[in-house]
């Protein structure tokens, strides 16, 4: 499917038949990637007395149970409701799902003890984009971002002056291919958070942030159309889909 699109006054072509996908799929035991110190996600047939859901075992249909945290086990969108006492939800904030997007690519730089991105990173791979939403990967980008173990890893994390500037560049979505904007253990600063949801200020409802994407290494960096799919959960976050499709 081909469709003609106009940004900027600029008429692009897309096909809706070669999608990018940048979800991590949930799957049941280790092999699903994990963070903050909890157990793998679990995916099992009900079982009542001796009966199972599994058409293997003599169920007529599958019928699982699936126990999973979105902010542990996988890709995930958020919205504000994840760092305010007032509960905000993920499904009533976004509304709207396609967006164009920018893909940087970055290194994290030694900062103390950590590896971060900088204001000047971050300045230097957007130059004059300014996209409504910004996909993130950083390097080293081994495909074992799909199944890493993250806990106590000390992941690099961007500072809060590099978030600062995605909020003041109008930057609604952002996308990163780590656990957190944040430090892992930063003693509940959550500096990065609060920063682009403007949390001191007039505080951004519409805006996402979503975490543990994968980004392959076929997608260069560049402008595209993104399709930011989220399941419907009442929730602060949800697992979700963003789909990347080339601008032609």
């Amino acid at each position: 499917m081909l469709a003609k699109i106009i940004i900027d006054k600029k008429e692009y072509t897309v096909d809706f038949s070669k999608p990018i996908d940048l979800s991590i799929p949930l799957v049941d035991g280790e092999s699903n990637p994990v963070a903050w110190y909890l157990n793998a996600p679990k995916i099992e047939p009900v079982k009542e007395g001796k009966w199972i859901a599994a058409v293997a075992q003599g169920a007529v249909v599958n019928f699982n149970n699936i126990f999973f945290n979105p902010h542990a086990h996988g890709t995930h969108t958020e919205c504000v409701g994840h760092i305010t006492e007032k509960v905000h939800s993920i499904n009533q904030s976004l509304k709207t799902f396609m967006f164009i997007a920018e893909v940087v690519t970055l290194v994290p730089e030694a900062f103390k003890e950590d590896y971060v991105f900088t204001k000047k990173q971050v300045q230097k791979a957007l130059g004059a984009n300014r996209p409504e939403a910004l996909v993130i990967r950083t390097l080293p980008n081994t495909s074992g971002k799909k199944n890493r173990k993250w806990s106590n890893t000390n992941w690099p994390y961007l500072l809060e002056e590099a978030v600062v500037f995605f909020r003041e560049c109008g930057i609604k979505h952002l996308l990163l291919d780590l656990p957190s904007v944040d430090r892992e253990k930063d003693e509940g600063v959550l500096a990065s958070h609060k920063a682009f949801w403007d949390l001191d200020g007039k505080i951004r409802m519409d805006a996402t942030i979503t975490e543990m994407i994968y980004v392959p290494h076929t997608v260069t960096d560049g402008r595209y159309l993104l399709n930011l799919q989220i399941a419907s959960f009442e929730n602060d976050a949800t697992p979700s889909k963003p789909v990347l499709y080339a601008l032609g």
